[in-house]
């Protein structure tokens, strides 16, 4: 089951043009387009007459024709002409979404499309900066379930065994974690102290030496995940102002949409402190997270076929941050699901609605 009254990442947007653009999401099949003004809509990938895909079909002006016998809808689902027929009939109509292009993506509103809300949305702090660097937005496909992704992204631990050779070393083995629940997500955190500066990082420091380390992962209802990664010279580690000359900053934004119930895609992309108009930076930068996150994928793809085939019933003192998310969440789908009045909120507290089910 998914959340439905939110905004999900269904496309870079430069992956969608003149052209219809099939997606599945929430397993929804929807085809997106540019129209002529270059702003995106989405319609739902069926035809209500024989149900062939529209996406099969072609695009006349800002209308979509169905590749089967000729009914074309406009942008809002409207049958707007069926060949032979003087008027179509009030049954073919398909379904449109909300949809918004931002940061690089397109996204859908999968639910009631009048609670739809752009100010709502994820804001991404430092975007257009120009102080700020960052490398361009990604994706891929991860064949587990999405829980299995947010379970990950709220848990700092696992950089140890799974990315041994990027973001994890020794030192950090061990460390407790600090958990906060809020309104809009869960956020899981630990600084830790006169440690060695883990590999993916060391190409990028600005400083010499062992550093203070605060790994910080923050993932809102129902799939966003703000991860920021900070590191100073160590004795410095601090959050307040003013942050060492040398401090790096990065704040990683990471967009899971469910495509069904054992498949995600994932997109992402990355803000730093540093090297802003340095494209060699930029590249490397991005090949080393999509390195990381395949390690990730390997092994959550396993976790998905290992639990599908034999439920584990062990839990570990390092879930408990991605238990509350699941409780949460899933508090908000059924409370969605009776028809209460849970959507996503403003960008302070992410779920209207919230506070009633806390």
């Amino acid at each position: 089951m998914f959340l439905k009254n939110a905004w999900y990442v269904a496309a870079l947007a430069e992956n969608v043009g003149r052209d219809l653009h099939a997606v599945k999401m929430l397993n929804e099949d929807i085809v997106l387009y540019r129209k002529s003004n270059g702003q995106i809509a989405a319609l739902e990938d069926a035809c209500p007459h024989r149900k062939l895909p529209l996406s099969m079909g072609r695009l006349k002006g800002d209308t979509v024709e169905c590749g089967y016998h000729g009914l074309v809808f406009d942008c809002s689902g409207a049958c707007v002409h069926s060949p032979g027929m003087a008027r179509p009939s009030s049954a073919a109509v398909v379904r449109s979404y909300a949809c918004v292009e931002r940061y690089g993506f397109v996204w859908v509103w999968m639910g009631d499309a009048a609670l739809a809300d752009p100010a709502n949305m994820v804001t991404v702090d430092h975007w257009g900066d120009p102080q700020w660097g960052m490398n361009r937005g990604d994706a891929m496909t991860v064949h587990c379930n999405y829980l299995y992704l947010t379970d990950n992204l709220l848990d700092p631990t696992h950089v140890s065994w799974v990315h041994q050779s990027s973001f994890g070393n020794a030192d950090i083995v061990g460390v407790p974690l600090e958990i906060d629940m809020a309104d809009h997500g869960v956020t899981v955190s630990r600084w830790m102290r006169n440690v060695e500066v883990a590999p993916f990082y060391a190409k990028f420091v600005r400083f010499e030496g062992r550093c203070d380390r605060k790994q910080q992962y923050e993932v809102r209802f129902p799939s966003q995940a703000i991860i920021r990664a900070i590191f100073k010279p160590a004795g410095q580690g601090s959050e307040t102002a003013p942050f060492h000359d040398d401090v790096f900053l990065m704040d990683s934004y990471n967009f899971l949409t469910p495509v069904d119930d054992g498949t995600t895609r994932y997109f992402w992309f990355q803000m730093r402190n540093f090297s802003p108009d340095d494209e060699q930076v930029s590249s490397q930068f991005s090949a080393d997270v999509r390195d990381a996150f395949a390690e990730d994928r390997a092994v959550l793809e396993a976790v998905q076929a290992g639990m599908a085939k034999s439920p584990s019933k062990l839990n570990l003192p390092l879930d408990a941050g991605p238990l509350r998310f699941r409780r949460k969440l899933q508090q908000f789908i059924d409370a969605e699901q009776t028809h209460q009045a849970v959507t996503p909120g403003s960008q302070a507290t992410g779920v209207k609605g919230a506070e009633a089910l806390l």
